[in-house]
């Protein structure tokens, strides 16, 4: 990439700047600058920096042109030139009806894909009149029992020409049954449905804790779930391999990067052990990241991922369709960097935090909202959010080339450092018996503890400043923008619908779906199609979820296994 006789004069001009550099460093006591995930900062980057720059071939190996293995600068030959990146809002709030209004809402307003947030109970498999549902309904999104939910949610809307995006993980194909019920009865065909599950249960175990079932029969649950849409549902997202939440629970950014892509080589492994030929359903693997606010480390992370990934799937599992070696991925801005103090500050995080999404090459990008530390967004800020990615596309430039930080010698370097720690971790976790094994002895659990622990360290000990925190406070202050609260009458018109569902639809027909549910999950039969005829016939999440329960059991933490790792 660069000559020899390049790089001996760079060596000796850079002997000689360093020198002469020293004399202003000793006018002031230097911090220590580093990344938010810890790593040292080099004063500077030159060709030097990039590991085998002095390699003929390292362009080639490394980098080469967008579009091209393997995949660095970006997975499409024009990026943004041809297409923007889907600007989606997180909704679902309340009421089915409510969120529809929302969702409504948004598009009207320029969103172009939508990502749908479900309440607690929904997430951990519980209907609205369970009892352990009590106070939780609607409060942290949309409450769906059953398919008149779903219908109600996606009432005017054809799903036909929106893209959709599910946050649900454990009941995972109960929600995306619902969803292609209602496709059906809008009678739009499976292979025109478009969207993404997030369904990646393994990050539940390792970060977010929102798991049902134990892992080996989860990981059943999804691989059933990939052989269907492989055949039926085409266009559609089988599973969000997701980092976010692996990074909100305190990992460091190469944490993100190795976890969650040995995460995804995981489900790889069980689909191909399944029968599945990799081409067969890689092209419809996504990923999903967070955008946190250390710019250019946010940047090189998403371009290693690319990386890895492609020369795994190509050199490791032998893919042959080039469509199984793009890594393509959605963002959402760090919502754990958000402060409720001085909330509109949240504003200015979120608008760079995208922005490093967008030069680092994302798909689909979420902003958060500047009040989601304080409540649910307001409409108004929800319009914020999504203006904010409209000012960054339209407004910027940064849309008008293709990956414009490419060959920036920082850039270059921190991808190529990402990379090597990132294959370090799957070495270790290898090592130790791979994604599951790791999961029950608390090796991913333990690695995110010491991490949070020294970012909250080096903020208690004023070496990391966070604006409005530890420096710059407002004393006294009043927070005055609005917040959204959840009415409590949405609870008992909830509860009411529930029942009011249950006791008017055919429980005959409920019965025998969960029936054959049970003999699925028993037996080596499909579990999504029976899933998709409970769903057909209105049996509730819980009702779904409460056979598997009896089936597979609950899963529960090994504390013990953790604390000693």
């Amino acid at each position: 990439m660069f000559s020899k006789k390049f790089l001996d004069k760079l060596n000796r001009n850079l002997a000689q700047w360093d020198k002469e550099a020293a004399k202003y460093r000793q006018r002031k006591s230097m911090p220590r600058f580093f990344t938010i995930s810890g790593a040292d900062i080099d004063e500077l980057y030159t060709p030097l920096s990039i590991k085998g720059a002095d390699k003929d071939d390292h362009y080639d190996r490394n980098l080469n042109l967008p579009g091209q293995y393997p995949y660095t600068r970006g997975i499409h030959h024009t990026l943004y030139r041809t297409r923007l990146w889907t600007m989606r809002q997180f909704a679902g709030m309340g009421t089915p009806k409510q969120t529809n209004e929302r969702f409504k809402y948004i598009l009207a307003h320029g969103g172009t894909g939508l990502s749908t947030a479900f309440d607690l109970p929904t997430l951990m498999g519980y209907d609205s009149d369970h009892p352990r549902s009590l106070g939780e309904v609607g409060k942290c999104g949309v409450a769906v029992d059953t398919l008149a939910d779903m219908e109600i949610i996606f009432g005017g809307i054809d799903l036909a020409k929106v893209s959709t995006s599910m946050t649900i993980n454990s009941p995972a194909s109960m929600l995306l049954a619902m969803y292609l019920a209602v496709a059906e009865k809008q009678g739009v065909a499976f292979d025109k449905v478009r969207g993404t599950l997030q369904n990646d249960i393994l990050k539940e175990y390792i970060a977010q804790k929102e798991f049902i079932f134990p892992p080996r029969p989860s990981i059943r649950l999804i691989t059933d779930m990939i052989a269907y849409c492989t055949k039926h549902v085409p266009q559609w997202n089988t599973i969000s391999i997701s980092g976010y939440h692996i990074r909100e629970a305190g990992a460091t950014a190469v944490q993100e990067l190795a976890f969650t892509l040995a995460d995804g080589f995981c489900y790889v492994d069980s689909a191909i052990k399944a029968g599945m030929d990799v081409d067969d359903f890689a092209p419809r693997l996504s990923y999903f990241f967070n955008a946190h606010s250390d710019f250019f480390e946010e940047i090189a992370k998403y371009r290693a991922a690319r990386r890895i990934w492609a020369r795994h799937m190509k050199e490791r599992y032998g893919a042959k369709d080039p469509k199984s070696w793009l890594l393509r991925f959605h963002t959402q801005t760090a919502g754990c960097s958000l402060t409720a103090q001085q909330p509109e500050n949240n504003i200015v995080r979120v608008a760079l935090q995208a922005l490093s999404a967008v030069l680092g090459g994302t798909q689909s990008l979420h902003t958060n909202s500047m009040d989601e530390t304080l409540a649910l967004p307001s409409e108004k800020a929800a319009r914020i959010a999504l203006r904010t990615q409209q000012v960054i596309a339209y407004e910027t430039g940064v849309a008008n080339t293709i990956d414009p930080l490419g060959g920036s010698y920082f850039v270059e370097a921190l991808t190529d450092k990402m990379e090597a720690e990132a294959e370090a971790y799957f070495k270790e976790i290898e090592r130790r018996g791979g994604v599951l094994a790791c999961i029950e002895e608390g090796f991913f659990q333990q690695e995110i503890a010491k991490s949070a622990y020294r970012f909250q360290r080096e903020i208690e000990k004023d070496e990391r400043k966070i604006v409005g925190i530890n420096d710059f406070i407002l004393e006294d202050e009043e927070i005055e923008i609005p917040v959204l609260r959840i009415d409590p009458q949405v609870e008992k018109d909830q509860v009411a619908f529930v029942k009011k569902v249950k006791a008017e639809r055919d429980n005959a027909a409920v019965q025998a779906a969960r029936e054959k549910l049970r003999q699925s999950a028993q037996g080596d039969g499909n579990t999504f199609e029976a899933i998709l005829d409970g769903a057909r016939a209105y049996a509730s999440v819980g009702e779904m979820c409460d056979v598997l329960r009896e089936v597979w059991g609950e899963y529960v933490e090994n504390q013990a296994a953790m604390q000693a790792s």
